[in-house]
């Protein structure tokens, strides 16, 4: 076991675990045991990194909803660019099975609800300053900024829930158009 504290591997494939069988079956039909043997560690090994169950579930959402802190880029007159840039600078995009673990799980765990609120208004807050760059003298109009920010940030993060339930898939790059379009 000694081997496997130290190796730092181990805690990523619990999570990795967590998140295939959180996003399959949901977070109160997986037993800790379970988690453990998928990521091939004892499961004294998943208690050592997270004390609860619930431990397991707050990192995996943490750790992997987090937004990078890159700059918000933006070319004047260019607002479907800009919103383009920051979809694909969100990870949500990049995971399903998170953004499904995080709206499933949302209506039971406070924790994972306030996540989503977060990431939400970091998004919004984000798509909002690519606009305001990529439109100079728009400031004047914050509420169509900000109607049109969180239009952006609800396509990205509830797409991939949307495309689970009905099979329809929102293009973000096309959203951007839509959006940029009505901006003028």
């Amino acid at each position: 076991m000694e081997g496997l504290l130290e190796t730092g591997g181990a805690r990523t494939r619990i999570l990795d675990a967590a998140e295939e069988l959180f996003a399959g079956g949901g977070y109160d039909a997986t037993p800790t045991a379970r988690i453990a043997e998928l990521a091939g560690v004892p499961k004294g090994l998943v208690f050592h990194y997270f004390p609860r169950k619930i431990d397991v579930l707050v990192s995996l959402v943490d750790e992997r909803t987090a937004v990078t802190e890159e700059d918000v880029e933006a070319v004047p007159g260019d607002a479907a660019g800009a919103l383009s840039k920051l979809a694909r600078m969100i990870p949500l995009r990049a995971s399903p099975d998170m953004r499904r673990i995080l709206f499933r799980e949302a209506d039971t765990h406070r924790s994972v609800r306030e996540r989503i609120g977060r990431l939400n208004a970091e998004i919004i807050r984000r798509a909002r300053f690519a606009l305001e760059l990529a439109l100079p003298g728009s400031r004047g109009d914050a509420a169509r900024l900000e109607a049109a920010a969180a239009t952006f940030a609800a396509v990205l993060l509830y797409q991939e829930s949307l495309c689970t339930l009905t099979g329809h898939h929102i293009d973000p790059d096309a959203v951007a158009e839509l959006i940029a379009h009505a901006l003028g």
